[in-house]
């Protein structure tokens, strides 16, 4: 058992900078989780070889707005009633005056940065920005585009449902240039301490980076990683839904990604798997740019770094694409913290929750923050990784719908009281519902008191992936249409 003790080497510095990398739809597709035998991230593997990394993470919410949300304000979607795209959290009348993590960062005298994708939707008007973050770098996003759409024909009319590589440069990538801003300031930041006679502000930079989300983009070179054979597809079963309740497919009714069936009859399930690892190998090289830049200031030793990402992705698995889902494809993300304080090498495996970070940092960096915090501090993992929790990974989609992790076990409740159950010892891939088996009964029972004792409806202003469900009448509503129980499944 490893302890930190206040004057031992593990102890964190009173004030540690603190650099947050954000990625975007990135799924446990990464060298440090295992979660593809090809994938390509030497950078992240360094990184989790200096820090401790988060074998069993997984986000609150499978959506970018209700995830960031709840991270950035410690509040289970659950809590705030935003599940949706749509709205942003300072429209809503309860939660305009929340204490944000940057803004605790802000209130304790840090100096807070902000580049690429951090909230959802850009933070708010660009008038209000300043309320959030002291300074806000490049956007990010898709960047250079091909002249017309690669996937022929299109799945789906929107276009940010397109993959593969064309003509272009990295420097044209919004993921490029919002590295190349993050490091200038890291540079600016060195030459101002180095003309400086007093103490200079700690500092948080957080930095989002938009792929592999969908127009997974790259140049032939990235794409030229992988090989384009069938190797490199995610592990499925055919009928892999016959044991799945229907209103599992509900939660993602009709979406832009294409369904698995649609991918194999036009032939494109291999060339997006490949782009979407291609993209994961290109966010990889930016991370390892900025870590070095942030090495060669001097900072690093005193800089705590952490790394997430708002939800997984299917690649095929349970016959779909995308995320929207309460399976571990679309909830386990990666988790990496390293830097002062934190053991180096350490790999926990206990079931955490992206709703951690806000009070893990609290406590390492000496915010004031909300005593209301959902999650839990994640220090006694990050200085000894076998360090035992005492609840399980919670994940929500839409009001009445969850998921259960534990070291061992995901049940899912759907709002019409359907129910899964997979045992993660003897069936990673969650292939075989075990929720009808009376021998499970009492574990059943055991995690069904986890569910979410406040389950609030969407709140007002509520669009975009937003599911609800009448009980009196046993009709569920996707996005404002009724969905009759003899609806034939979207394919």
């Amino acid at each position: 058992m490893v302890v930190a003790h206040e004057n031992s080497p593990q102890s964190p510095p009173k004030r540690p900078n603190v650099l947050m990398i954000a990625i975007d739809d990135q799924n446990d597709w990464i060298e440090p989780l295992g979660g593809h035998p090809l994938v390509k991230t030497p950078q992240l593997k360094s990184l989790a070889e200096r820090g401790t990394v988060f074998l069993n993470a997984h986000c609150q919410a499978p959506l970018c707005n209700p995830s960031r949300t709840s991270l950035l304000l410690g509040l289970r979607s659950t809590t705030t009633g935003i599940y949706g795209l749509s709205p942003w959290f300072r429209d809503v009348p309860a939660l305009s005056g929340r204490l944000t993590l940057p803004q605790a960062f802000g209130k304790a005298g840090y100096t807070t940065l902000s580049t690429g994708k951090i909230f959802h939707g850009g933070g708010g008007k660009p008038k209000d920005r300043l309320k959030e973050f002291d300074e806000w770098g490049p956007a990010g996003g898709v960047g250079k585009r091909p002249e017309k759409r690669l996937i022929q024909p299109p799945p789906h009319s929107n276009p940010l449902v397109d993959w593969g590589a064309f003509p272009h440069l990295d420097s044209e990538k919004g993921d490029t240039q919002i590295t190349d801003w993050a490091i200038e300031k890291l540079k600016q930041r060195q030459v101002q301490q180095s003309s400086s006679t007093g103490e200079s502000k700690p500092f948080l930079m957080c930095v989002g980076y938009f792929l592999p989300h969908v127009p997974c983009y790259v140049t032939p070179e990235w794409l030229a990683m992988y090989p384009d054979d069938d190797s490199i597809l995610p592990f499925i079963e055919k009928d892999d839904r016959k044991d799945t309740p229907r209103f599992s497919w509900y939660l993602h009714w009709r979406l832009p990604e294409p369904r698995l069936k649609w991918l194999q009859q036009h032939e494109h399930w291999r060339s997006l798997v490949r782009s979407y690892l291609a993209s994961t190998s290109y966010v990889d090289a930016q991370i390892g740019r900025l870590l070095a830049a942030l090495e060669a200031t001097g900072e690093a030793n005193n800089t705590l770094i952490v790394l997430w990402s708002d939800h997984g992705w299917h690649l095929g698995e349970k016959g779909i694409t995308g995320k929207n889902t309460l399976w571990e494809r679309s909830t386990r993300v990666p988790l990496l913290f390293a830097g002062p304080g934190v053991l180096a090498g350490g790999k926990c495996v206990e079931p955490v929750e992206l709703l951690d970070i806000y009070p893990t940092l609290a406590q390492l960096c000496q915010l004031e923050a909300p005593t209301d915090l959902e999650g839990v501090s994640l220090v006694p993992q990050l200085t000894n990784p076998l360090a035992v929790r005492q609840r399980p990974a919670i994940t929500s989609h839409n009001q009445g719908n969850h998921a259960i992790r534990t070291r061992d076990h995901r049940y899912i409740r759907y709002a019409d009281g359907s129910e899964e159950l997979y045992d993660h010892l003897v069936d990673p891939h969650e292939l075989k519902n075990l929720a009808d088996d009376p021998a499970h009964s009492g574990l059943k029972k055991q995690l069904n008191s986890w569910l979410p004792s406040i389950d609030q409806p969407p709140v007002t202003g509520s669009k975009d992936r937003v599911l609800t469900f009448d009980r009196q009448t046993n009709r569920a509503i996707w996005e404002g249409e009724i969905i009759e129980r003899s609806s034939p499944i979207p394919e």
